[in-house]
């Protein structure tokens, strides 16, 4: 059997050796056949590589966004069934809106409302020491007023005056409160011993941006944005 074994080990070497590569047609059959099979294998593989993985990873992600697609869907099934309802809840909301600007003086209106705050005030019986509206800061979709204070009078005139300034049909804030006891030792105009105290706060106050503004803040926002798209492509 060693003898036979051996016989077919040099059997199948003698048909490597000396092919000519020129006349593969000539070559026994186990030199055809690993041709084949290694031929063969490498088309798989670079098919594989070069076709099927790319096709495969395409399914792949059909089947990702058919996923998506069937969430989405579900999720508009259930908006159109509570259509009605969210028509309802939209009604609500520009309603509230509505009521939250209406607490929102406009432009014309802001002299009216400092009056108010100084009203309230002297209505209270307080000294104003200083009321000195400061630069209106302009947001997204509001205007901003602040407004120094200084006040002097009698510790519950002071907190009525803060409970007053709470209660304006227009919205105002009251910040950075500081109470102090002013005396003469301090430089103070009101002597210490008689009861008073001295209050200072920044007031703020806030109104609605009309058309124009609304307008002009757009066009500032869009001329920056293009401004820095051209200064990142320069770069």
């Amino acid at each position: 059997m060693n003898i036979e074994f051996d016989t077919l080990i040099d059997n199948v070497q003698s048909q490597f050796r000396n092919l000519n590569p020129n006349e593969p047609g000539q070559w026994p059959l186990l030199p055809k056949l690993a041709t084949w099979l290694v031929t063969t294998t490498v088309v798989v593989v670079l098919a594989w590589f070069g076709v099927v993985a790319d096709e495969v990873q395409a399914l792949d992600d059909e089947a990702a966004q058919e996923l998506a697609l069937k969430a989405e869907y579900r999720t508009k099934l259930a908006q159109a069934i509570n259509l009605d309802e969210l028509r309802k809840q939209k009604l609500q909301v520009q309603e509230y809106v509505t009521q939250l600007e209406r607490q929102l003086p406009g432009k014309a209106e802001m002299d009216a409302l400092l009056s108010d705050i100084n009203q309230a005030g002297v209505g209270r019986g307080l000294q104003f020491e200083l009321f000195r509206p400061g630069q209106v800061l302009i947001r997204d979709y509001y205007a901003e007023l602040p407004i120094a204070l200084r006040v002097s009078g009698k510790y519950h005139d002071i907190g009525s005056f803060a409970s007053d300034v709470a209660n304006l049909s227009r919205i105002v804030t009251l910040h950075n409160l500081v109470i102090t006891m002013p005396g003469l030792s301090q430089g103070q105009s009101v002597p210490s011993g008689t009861g008073l105290l001295a209050m200072e706060a920044t007031a703020r106050t806030y109104r609605y941006l009309d058309p124009a503004e609304v307008e002009e803040r757009r066009q500032a926002k869009a001329k920056a944005a293009k401004e820095a798209k051209a200064a990142g492509g320069g770069k």
